[in-house]
């Protein structure tokens, strides 16, 4: 947990290092607060005195899980206001502070709930709660208040319902993280459907927001109806589909038509089949997902009815690390709205699929259960196996969180050209080397972890390759010299994931993000 915390504070340090404003102040007081309270959380997890049951066998992650949020807003404001954006410069000001005051919200129930009441952390957490709140109220406009206000009471609401409904599927660092993201998502949808303006908007946007909050939605009505009826029955499986038509077709549908002020489905297909390269990019990627569910196949096929607790080896479930590399890059190089599009299409549908999987709708349910049993990790302890969505989240949130409206040029200058490629480089080149390399030739392990240096070695000489390769074959990529920043920023994130407990395929792109953005 200590090197995890240098390393986050030396991220931290980097960070302001290149952009120092007002906002630093805060991120360093909440940083040193979180660092505290952290250990709090710790031993409230191993006492049993949260609230609420957490993911075991890991720590509570509240320090890195705090500072991603502040940071990622920090940078992106940076980076809008150098384009002259000052619309996005300002919601860059506002995602920063609802990142701290969502952190501070999370080391304040820690602190209020710890007997005996720990005065030291009181002192530190209420002088950097007034540290923000200060600079808030000298940089936030009345409705920008409102809007940081409403993304609390929303996460407030939300971790309530979900913490209690889904036990042992986060630690508290990753609740921050996914439910403070689907918080802020759902505010800006409400937002922007009441403030509907014709031509204004990506529609590629509106298309995350909606099906975001459309999965979630969902879940949550599914949810509490099987509370009071059987959803492994024929029955409840016809109603399933059937709700899921109309919350779709009578919602969902609605919603994004009138953000885009066109018929959702019409757009969609146009936009996939556009040019002949969506086309073979398509193609290539259904190929790449048959054989993906080969390897599913193939593996549970091997394993014998003698060794029901047989498990996928670390190696076997790197291959699908293979895949989604071998399926970003080309779309990374060639068309990165389709590969934006694609990405939230398979987000909702691996979510739909984990529905089924969990409620045990016919007929695919128990089918599921069976062939993703094979693949599970000591992460996968709550109701729901959520590794496979973490890995697609943390290779396309680089995609989607990409600033495209303060890159004139479509990319960033220097290594923030290399932004859109924090999840190929962080997760499928970084942390499935260090995985192969550290588990079948490492021995010389880092100090307190199972992690060793000859695979957190191997992933930085790996992911230096990739980069040079990114430079080959992407002519859009242009580092203007800013070696040093990248080998830097790819040490620290591979050193992070020696040492970070949490979800690595969530956490490292943001950071490596947040580096490459700075």
């Amino acid at each position: 947990v200590l090197v995890e915390s240098l390393v986050v504070f030396a991220i931290v340090l980097s960070v302001h290092g290149v952009v120092w404003d007002r906002f630093s102040w805060c991120a360093l007081a909440l940083a040193l607060q979180a660092f505290y309270v952290q250990f709090k959380w710790d031993r409230l997890l191993q006492a049993g005195g949260a609230v609420f049951q957490f993911r075991g066998a890991a720590n509570s992650g509240l320090l890195p899980a705090s500072m991603v949020i502040p940071l990622l807003g920090i940078v992106m404001k940076e980076r809008c206001r150098a384009a002259g954006i000052v619309y996005f410069e300002r919601f860059g000001v506002v995602v920063a502070s609802t990142g701290m005051l969502l952190a501070l919200f999370l080391s304040v129930l820690a602190v209020g709930i710890t007997k005996p009441v720990p005065t030291n952390t009181c002192i530190l957490t209420g002088m950097a709660g007034s540290v923000i709140i200060y600079t808030m109220k000298h940089s936030l406009a009345v409705s920008e208040v409102i809007e940081v206000l409403e993304v609390l009471l929303i996460f407030v609401y939300l971790s309530m319902i979900l913490l209690y409904l889904l036990p042992r599927c986060f630690t508290p660092g990753e609740a921050l993280l996914v439910l403070g993201g689907v918080s802020f998502v759902l505010n800006q949808l409400i937002k922007r459907s009441l403030n509907v303006v014709e031509g204004k908007g990506d529609p590629i946007d509106f298309f995350l927001l909606v099906a975001v909050v459309g999965v979630v939605l969902l879940g949550l009505f599914f949810t509490v109806l099987f509370i009071f009826m059987d959803s492994g029955t024929w029955i409840s499986s016809m109603f399933f589909h059937m709700m899921t038509a109309v919350l779709g077709l009578g919602v969902i549908m609605p919603w994004l038509y009138r953000l885009i002020h066109r018929n959702p489905l019409l757009w969609l297909l146009h936009f996939l089949f556009q040019t002949q390269t969506r086309l073979y990019l398509l193609v290539y990627w259904t190929l790449l997902a048959a054989s993906a569910c080969g390897v599913v196949f193939y593996q549970n096929a091997k394993r014998s009815s003698e060794s029901k607790k047989h498990q996928a080896s670390t190696v076997t479930r790197k291959y699908f690390h293979f895949i989604v590399v071998a399926t970003y890059v080309p779309g990374l190089i060639y068309d990165r709205q389709l590969l934006y599009v694609a990405a939230v299409l398979c987000l909702a549908v691996f979510i739909f699929l984990e529905y089924m999987r969990y409620f045990r709708i016919k007929p695919f349910g128990q089918t599921l259960r069976h062939l993703l049993s094979l693949f599970l990790d000591e992460r996968d302890s709550g109701p729901l196996i959520l590794t496979h969505i973490y890995l697609l989240l943390g290779m396309s949130l680089p995609v989607w969180l990409f600033p495209r409206s303060c890159a004139p040029k479509g990319t960033l200058s220097g290594a923030g050209a290399l932004v859109p490629y924090s999840g190929v480089l962080a997760v499928g080149v970084g942390d499935t080397i260090a995985s192969v390399f550290g588990s079948t030739m490492g021995e010389i392990k880092w100090p307190g972890t199972k992690k060793t240096f000859e695979g957190t070695m191997t992933a930085i000489f790996a992911q230096i390759i990739a980069v040079a390769l990114i430079l080959i074959f992407d002519s859009s990529v242009n580092l203007n010299s800013s070696y040093a920043w990248i080998l830097a920023s790819v040490s620290l994130v591979s050193l992070l994931e020696a040492y970070t407990t949490q979800i690595d395929n969530l956490l490292l792109p943001l950071y490596l993000q947040i580096m490459l953005m700075a």
